[in-house]
């Protein structure tokens, strides 16, 4: 018990020193879909930015103040999508990071700043202490296939989310189930809302399970229940929950809610995806 504890406490400062980074979740200022600005001029950004194809082509001047790849830019340039974290980002101005993004064909760019409001505002998460009883075995059972179904995303839009399977244990006595999305290390995602959604929590959460061993045995920790990025930024695009994953149990651990005085907007909900910011 003390071993869980002291992990959880390592865990959840980590978690505290990710969303506070330079460029974690809490400096994105901006996500701005470039089929909203047909001219290519996105607001207190400089260049011009436009759909080409399978990229993004960048615009700029050397007044702009641009960089790529670390050097001043000037001209032209097809952009791919930003794979690594947005500290990684090709594409800077000054200490921002200007990352390019696609989603079902949609081209975007994300403003990270360190200087951002919600990052000197930030006071801490607010999370229950480790547990017990929040630590339950669980079995993943993948699908025949891999499905895919469209789920409302934060910023009022409906996207596709894949699923790999269900994952099923008992919690207080019940038999609950999960469906998830299996990353591409093998370990699982569930989108999940409960009883204390918007009601002490907030609106849904994220857990991540460690991958399943080859008989499907994996530890369902809601322990290390995670908020999802949109709620320390309104402008990243989280997956609402899938059918089926609105747990009638209340779920009182784990992250919980950004502390008051923080970022977001708290267990309402957001309008608008730590480090981990692919949403």
């Amino acid at each position: 018990m003390t071993d869980a504890t002291d992990a959880w406490k390592r865990w959840h400062e980590a978690r505290l020193e990710s969303v506070s980074a330079p460029y974690g979740p809490l400096a994105l200022t901006g996500t701005h879909w470039l089929e909203d600005y047909p001219e290519g001029r996105i607001p207190a950004t400089p260049g011009e930015w436009t759909v080409d194809g399978d990229a993004v082509l960048l615009t700029a001047a050397a007044d702009d103040g641009l960089t790529l790849d670390g050097e001043p830019f000037a001209g032209r340039v097809r952009l791919a999508a930003d794979a690594g974290p947005a500290r990684a980002a090709r594409v800077a101005h000054g200490a921002r990071r200007l990352v390019v993004l696609e989603r079902e064909g949609s081209w975007g760019v994300r403003d990270f700043d360190p200087d951002a409001p919600a990052r000197r505002a930030f006071t801490g998460i607010d999370a229950t202490p480790y547990q017990e009883r929040w630590s339950v075995p669980g079995r993943f059972t993948p699908y025949d296939e891999r499905r895919t179904v469209r789920v409302g995303n934060a910023d009022g839009r409906e996207r596709g989310l894949g699923l790999g399977g269900e994952l099923a244990f008992t919690l207080d006595g019940r038999e609950l189930t999960l469906q998830v999305s299996v990353e591409g290390d093998g370990s699982l995602w569930a989108v999940f809302a409960d009883a204390t959604s918007g009601n002490g929590s907030y609106r849904f959460r994220f857990l991540r399970p460690a991958a399943p061993d080859a008989e499907g045995r994996t530890t369902v920790d809601f322990n290390r229940t995670l908020l999802p990025p949109c709620a320390f930024a309104d402008h990243f695009i989280c997956p609402f929950p899938p059918p089926g994953n609105r747990l009638e149990a209340a779920v009182a651990a784990g992250e919980r809610d950004v502390a008051p005085g923080g970022a977001g907007d708290g267990a309402g909900g957001g309008a608008g995806d730590g480090a981990d910011v692919a949403h």
